[in-house]
């Protein structure tokens, strides 16, 4: 994508557990073009990586995050604009009082009985995207086909909370309301998805929200 646009990226990896024990050093990432949350699992570092979603969001640096990186900023934007207080994901709190991340509807059975075989959610999938949106124009069609794999999708009981916050549902799988694309108003550019558009990237054919993405970096720069 940095290619496409005529440029060499510098990538720094960035430990989010620095975050946790110095909270002061996430103003580090005021040196940076933007911001990548990848996918992942588990809790180290955790309130690190939100308290760094949290500064992008508020310091208007591009920002992708690609499944967890994108539930993980619903936390951060149910916590620090809704208010939502103690706002999780069950992966992490099963117990919180606002679970904006669930065990996706259509597996809960299964897990219930401990049949693990086969509840994530993977191989691609279409989904239909909202004409006005940072997504549409990035792909430039109404539908698309993406690869996921996980297990955990955002909870549309807080749709509503999340919108008046400022969030967009820009995209949405076309046979059932899962969510799979969100961005923010009101920012150069903030998009999260819940499928892994690094399955389908290629050197000579970037992937569309790569290449945006280093475009608003481009800009930042």
């Amino acid at each position: 994508a940095a290619w496409h646009h005529d440029r060499r990226p510098e990538l720094t990896w960035v430990d989010a557990t620095v975050y946790e024990k110095q909270p002061a050093r996430v103003k580090d990432l005021l040196n940076y073009d933007g911001v990548l949350v990848p996918g992942g699992f588990g809790g180290r570092g955790i309130d690190g990586i939100i308290r760094a979603i949290r500064f992008v969001r508020e310091h208007n640096i591009p920002y992708l995050g690609l499944c967890y990186g994108m539930q993980l900023a619903c936390v951060e934007l149910a916590r620090n604009v809704a208010k939502l207080r103690g706002a999780h994901t069950v992966e992490i709190e099963p117990k919180t009082p606002h679970p904006i991340i669930i065990v996706n509807p259509y597996q809960q059975e299964n897990i219930a009985h401990h049949r693990y075989g086969g509840t994530m959610r993977l191989g691609a999938y279409p989904c239909r995207l909202t004409p006005g949106t940072r997504a549409h124009a990035a792909y430039g069609v109404d539908v698309i086909s993406e690869r996921h794999r996980h297990r955990y999708e955002f909870n549309n009981e807080y749709r509503a909370a999340l919108e008046k916050a400022g969030l967009v549902f820009s995209g949405e799988y076309t046979k059932k309301p899962l969510v799979e694309i969100v961005e923010l108003r009101n920012h150069p550019w903030f998009v999260g998805v819940q499928f892994h558009p690094e399955f389908k990237s290629r050197p000579l054919r970037p992937h569309p929200l790569f290449r945006e993405f280093i475009r608003a970096a481009v800009k930042r720069a």
